[in-house]
């Protein structure tokens, strides 16, 4: 059994994650970081590398990609090591001695403080309910090269958040663009609503796919409204369901730790109720938690902090200013 000693164990190569590695090489600790995924990214990476990203500080738009590759580069000088393909399967913990998380393929990492930043866990998408025979013909659950829909007519089916980003980033590329849905309302922030309704996409709403039409690619759609009943057929040669996710937080859920509809309750210095183990991002939960990229960037630099005297019982948990020294 290899064995690899560190002061801070990273689970998960998100976006939180990476800013947590660059964090802890700020402060100048030996960093691992871990993921189930083969790249770094998280659901970014897996899901939406093109998709425009708008809620990152000092960035009024950038591409999932570029975020990602960025927040790689800026952990490099901390020199992390990244342990990707490997999922963590068991933790062992205890006040005196170091956490211990043992890997799929029988890989120890004892670490003097865990910081779990795996977003949702595994995932999977909510399948589309007609017409699932067509992924990869013409239908898809994600984009991960925006080009591939250049010229196309678009139909994308859902009403949240990727729904509409998704329209965003499509309707420059593609010769149209539509979003069905099942309700009235969407449930997208009502900004990005806005925003995409200007560009003159058409909203179906109340309404539901029925059929898909095609031989070996798709070629129109049946579209049914839920009151009246009445099927309308639309050109279409590119579906995207965007219907959200199945999430599994796996083997973490039998770790002992305080759980909270699949997150890890954390306090406000982003402990979890087992000793050595913090946790930051989408996977940690508490009172009026706001499911942000910017918010997790702060969530693990205070985990990072909070951790520093796990670490080392001499350090505090403030780290003074990256910018420069501050001034009365």
């Amino acid at each position: 059994m290899t064995t690899r000693t560190c002061d801070i164990l990273i689970v998960g190569a998100g976006p939180a994650g990476l800013y947590g590695a660059y964090y802890a090489g700020f402060r100048g600790f030996d960093t691992v970081v871990l993921d189930t995924l083969p790249e770094a990214g998280g659901q970014i990476t897996a899901m939406y590398p093109e998709k425009d990203i708008f809620d990152v500080g000092g960035f009024p738009v950038i591409k999932g990609r570029d975020l990602v590759n960025q927040l790689l580069e800026q952990a490099a000088a901390g020199h992390p090591e990244y342990l990707l393909d490997e999922q963590a399967v068991q933790l062992q913990t205890c006040e005196e001695g170091p956490a211990v998380v043992t890997t799929a393929t029988g890989r120890r990492i004892e670490a003097k403080a865990v910081i779990l930043t795996g977003g949702i866990g595994s995932f999977r998408p909510r399948p589309i309910p007609v017409g699932e025979e067509w992924i990869g013909r013409g239908a898809a659950y994600f984009v991960p090269r925006l080009a591939e829909y250049e010229g196309r007519d678009v139909v994308i089916v859902g009403g949240g958040d990727s729904a509409f980003d998704w329209a965003w980033s499509l309707h420059p590329l593609a010769k149209s663009v539509a979003i069905v849905h099942r309700r009235e309302e969407f449930r997208a922030h009502s900004g990005m609503v806005e925003k995409v309704r200007a560009l003159g996409v058409r909203f179906v709403t109340s309404s539901e796919l029925a059929a898909v039409h095609g031989t070996d690619a798709i070629e129109a759609v049946d579209v049914r409204h839920k009151v009246t009943g009445e099927v309308t057929t639309m050109p279409c040669d590119a579906v995207v369901a965007a219907l959200g996710f199945i999430a599994n937080i796996g083997p973490m859920a039998d770790w002992g730790l305080e759980l909270s509809k699949r997150r890890v309750v954390v306090d406000a210095s982003m402990h979890a109720n087992l000793p050595r183990v913090l946790a930051a991002g989408d996977l940690a939960t508490y009172p009026g938690k706001v499911p942000l990229i910017a918010v997790g960037f702060g969530e693990v630099a205070t985990a990072v902090n909070n951790a520093a005297p796990l670490v080392d019982p001499h350090l505090g948990v403030f780290p003074g200013h990256s910018s420069g020294e501050s001034g009365e």
